[in-house]
């Protein structure tokens, strides 16, 4: 304990965590699945009913923060987290609706070019929302959809990547962290490799913003999608985001909606599309105000830590995390790459009775998170985990495993595992 004790004392961001709601005596490691709610993001939610108790419909231009300019004043503040410009965000949809918005308006596939390529690790929705779009446009997505193969079944090789970006791809589209392994994909020579070829490329950046600074328009990426629940911390359900590269603003959106109109022209009630300049035209309807609120308070929060200070503590934690077990629990098979740039911000462990391990860890007051068929992920969050923290889960799982606790419960996923 003298070693996390020493990094505790000398932690900049140490003072956060007061920030939190934490349960009391149990370790929160899940926060790369759902984030914990914020004071300030309790504060931002009630602030924002509270105008519409005391504007009622004046809401939308009265107020601290006026309901029909908040998306794009929100997306100016998320900008620098993804290092894409102002103009090339928006705070939107979920990354589902996104997906579908984005490739409805940059897929514009050709007798010669009409492929899509992901990969065979990425997040199920990811998958359903490409096979649904390919099969509006009449294409077979056993003919349209190629996937990138894993030798290991945890990560992907850049060279297996590239090797898919034949004559005949429109789009490639992959995840920025794979959701079970942690690994950290590398965004600007993925993205080039692409654009050698005649290729777009698109990133979902769902299990890296927030717990990594990024350079989405210096690297030329031409879309990307993400939620804002994980590490950003905004609540379940809560309002998503996209970016499309400037370069793409002139095209019209695949899904056109009246929020994507120009703000000026908007209540002119004309149906002539008045396209709004930048990202907001790939908005479609009214935003969710009550569900982008707490965003407002955990902005705040990453405008004041800074994103290159969480992902120092980010790595130094899960540095932490992985050494411990490798010492204390060996039985457990770290899955998650070796080198910094390389992994997001959780450690993935393999073992045959994970899920009942992750339900003795719960008994313990230890909240994991499993993904089948057999991964533990640990995700210390730099805002509210201590490196007391880290040890305190290590001790807790060396605990389970030695005393083979975890076989008092069953080796099945919960319904929400």
């Amino acid at each position: 304990m003298v070693m996390s004790k020493e990094m505790d004392q000398q932690d900049p961001l140490a003072n956060f965590k007061q920030e939190f709601f934490l349960e009391k005596e149990t370790v929160y490691m899940d926060g790369n699945s759902l984030g914990l709610m914020s004071r300030r993001s309790e504060a931002k939610l009630q602030d924002l009913m509270d105008s519409w108790k005391t504007f009622g419909i004046d809401g939308w231009t009265e107020g601290e923060n006026p309901w029909f300019t908040l998306a794009e004043t929100m997306s100016a503040r998320v900008a620098p987290l993804v290092g894409a410009e102002a103009h090339e965000v928006m705070v939107t949809g979920s990354i589902t609706s996104n997906i579908h918005q984005m490739l409805s308006t940059v897929y514009q596939p050709t007798v010669e070019r009409f492929v899509i390529v992901v990969d065979d690790l990425n997040f199920p929705s990811d998958i359903y929302a490409v096979e649904s779009h390919l099969r509006l446009r009449g294409l077979d997505p056993a003919e349209a959809m190629r996937k990138v193969g894993s030798r290991d079944g945890y990560t992907l090789e850049l060279d297996d990547i590239i090797g898919q970006l034949t004559d005949n791809v429109a789009i490639l589209l992959l995840p920025s962290v794979l959701y079970r392994s942690g690994q950290l994909l590398p965004i600007r020579e993925i993205t080039e490799a692409a654009h050698k070829k005649g290729i777009l490329v698109g990133f979902d950046l769902a299990h890296s913003i927030g717990a990594m600074p990024h350079n989405l328009h210096d690297d030329g990426v031409d879309f990307a999608v993400w939620c804002h629940y994980k590490y950003m911390n905004s609540g379940p359900g809560g309002t998503g985001g996209l970016y499309l590269h400037e370069r793409h603003h002139q095209l019209l959106p695949g899904n056109a909606g009246w929020f994507g109109s120009d703000k000026t022209r908007q209540f002119d009630m004309d149906h002539e599309f008045s396209k709004a300049q930048g990202a907001g035209a790939y908005q479609i309807g009214t935003p969710h105000i009550f569900s982008m609120a707490p965003l407002l308070g955990s902005l705040e929060l990453f405008e004041e830590a800074g994103i290159l200070a969480i992902r120092q503590k980010s790595l130094e934690l899960t540095s932490l995390l992985r050494q411990l077990v490798g010492q204390q629990v060996p039985e457990l098979v770290d899955v998650t790459p070796m080198h910094d740039e390389a992994r997001g911000g959780h450690i993935a462990f393999s073992h045959p009775e994970a899920a009942r391990i992750c339900k003795a860890l719960k008994k313990a007051k230890i909240v994991p998170d499993f993904r089948a068929p057999n991964i533990i992920r640990l995700a210390p969050i730099a805002f509210y985990t201590s490196f007391g923290d880290v040890e305190q889960v290590v001790e807790k799982l060396q605990s389970i495993m030695e005393n083979e606790t975890y076989k008092n419960f069953s080796n099945e996923r919960n319904v929400v595992a």
